[in-house]
């Protein structure tokens, strides 16, 4: 007989920013996302967790002390908000904290039963000493780096298919061998200066199904069946979705499932647990970024249990 099907998600909805009316960034879907996956019975209540506030210990891993020392006391120049684009509150640093938290518990969980999900995450667009759009902390390099502190895995690649370069990520871990990073991602997209991954697929406006998921399997040969991780944070952002108001690629609500399908097959055929985050998602209907990131934990609930057959 198998193991039981277990798959834990940790969610940071009960952790709310104050924004100003109009703000672009949507709050309001992660808690949208958690009661739609509780009323469906993707999982059952006790698998949803409040992660733990990541550490200053934690945070350092990855960003500068004087940096982490800059967040939790506000002293943000007029500049750096505005590379920031969040208003800064003490309920933004706690969120911030508990996203990385997040992203951390769900590799040591992806360690324990082959997969888990943050239902936040994604984060890369911070760098080692500032923030950038949306992103205060960086949650993969964070638990990429703290994973490999503890002597949990030796190497880790972060497949990053949000629709906009996992920047942040490629410069702060760009110095760490074992941290494989790739992003596949908008040529014409924000950032408008790229960093370099040891991977980018950079794709043109408009790229469809077909074409997405041939340039995705080449890219995860190279990141998982070439780099031979041991662990993968996978960020599946919901913006490359066709309908995205800053996406400008072409991809179906199947389309996304299909790469979420396909990334999950790979660490699944190649024996490597996987933690999923969330990351990016700002389709002009709020349900349609909700249904994306649902056919994600969704997907990754029914793969569950084989999953845990891996050890």
């Amino acid at each position: 007989m198998g193991r039981e099907k277990i798959m834990k998600i940790f969610y940071t909805d009960i952790f709310v920013l104050p924004l100003p009316p109009g703000h672009h960034f949507p709050m309001e879907k992660y808690r949208l996302l958690r009661d739609r996956l509780i009323a469906e019975n993707i999982a059952p209540l006790e698998d949803f967790v409040i992660p733990h506030a990541a550490t200053d210990d934690e945070i350092t891993q990855a960003h500068s002390p004087d940096y982490l020392r800059k967040i939790v006391s506000g002293y943000l120049t007029p500049q750096e908000l505005r590379r920031l684009s969040l208003p800064w509150s003490q309920q933004l640093v706690e969120r911030a904290r508990r996203s990385s938290g997040a992203t951390i518990e769900a590799c040591r969980a992806a360690l324990a039963d082959g997969i888990a999900v943050n239902l936040a995450g994604g984060t890369h667009h911070a760098f080692r000493d500032r923030a950038e759009g949306y992103c205060v902390f960086n949650d993969a390099a964070v638990a990429a780096r703290v994973m490999i502190a503890e002597g949990r895995v030796r190497r880790i690649a972060v497949i990053d298919c949000d629709v906009h370069q996992g920047n942040g990520t490629a410069a702060m871990l760009a110095a760490d061998p074992d941290i494989f990073t790739f992003s596949m991602h908008g040529l014409k997209n924000f950032p408008h200066d790229k960093e370099t991954s040891d991977l980018d697929i950079a794709l043109e406006d408009g790229t469809d199904d077909a074409a997405y998921m041939e340039a995705l399997r080449r890219g995860l040969e190279e990141a998982i069946g070439g780099f031979e991780p041991e662990l993968v944070i996978y960020l599946a952002g919901a913006d490359p979705f066709l309908d995205d108001r800053f996406g400008r690629l072409g991809l179906t609500m199947q389309g996304l499932y299909e790469r979420d399908r396909l990334v999950l097959t790979f660490c699944l055929d190649h024996s490597i647990p996987v933690a999923v985050t969330m990351a990016g998602g700002y389709a002009r209907s709020i349900e349609d970024t909700v249904g994306i990131h649902f056919q994600t934990v969704q997907t990754a609930a029914a793969m569950a249990a084989d999953f845990a057959g891996i050890f």
